[in-house]
């Protein structure tokens, strides 16, 4: 069976990815620091004959995330999809005329760094194994600039370069690259329900 590892993992958006490609036959790896709630998703997972794991890693310490990948390619014996979605929520996000090169630091440990660490983290397996997908989910801001979002949108934006760059690269090595931003409020029930969201993925 083939494994993704979902990196920033919660009940929304990353516990219906996980039940998706868990429907095709993937084993599913959650990588967060919350453990309640990574622990009712692997419960509710289970019962839906998925097989899964957690990991814990507070993302802004790339030791314990490059740990927490090890952990999980040790179990599953490889990692063959990571996709990338953590959500800091609205209370980090800093208006453009506010952001310093002082708090900047936050969104840059919490998504960019982190976001490298896990790629240079799965990489080499995918290129031994000539295979493999990587999946960077975004909001809109790494596309379309929206002041009252500015230090997510400079981070976002270079997710979305690095991601670009990395597709470039690989795409002749048979690793798809992928980025997907999301322009509306991952909810239930709406257009940015996150089933959907799993789905195009």
């Amino acid at each position: 069976m083939k494994t993704i590892a979902i990196i920033g993992a919660g009940p929304g958006l990353g516990l219906s990815i996980a039940k998706k490609f868990g429907s095709e036959q993937f084993n599913v790896a959650l990588i967060a620091r919350n453990e309640e709630k990574l622990s009712a998703m692997v419960k509710e997972l289970k019962d839906l004959n998925i097989e899964s794991k957690y990991y814990l890693a507070d993302l802004r310490n790339l030791e314990q995330l490059k740990q927490a990948l090890e952990a999980a390619n040790a179990d599953f014996n490889n990692i063959n999809v990571l996709e990338f979605s953590p959500y800091p929520g609205p209370k980090s996000f800093i208006p453009t005329l506010d952001v310093t090169a002082k708090n900047m630091t936050e969104q840059i440990n919490y998504y960019l760094l982190p976001a490298i660490e896990a790629v240079q983290s799965v990489l080499p397996g995918m290129q031994q194994n000539g295979a493999g997908a990587i999946l960077f989910t975004t909001g809109i801001s790494s596309m379309h600039p929206i002041p009252q979002l500015g230090n997510a949108g400079i981070v976002m934006a270079g997710i979305r370069n690095y991601a670009t760059n990395l597709h470039n690269i690989l795409k002749e090595q048979g690793i798809y690259v992928g980025h997907l931003s999301i322009a509306t409020l991952i909810e239930p029930g709406t257009e940015g329900d996150p089933d959907i969201i799993a789905d195009v993925w």
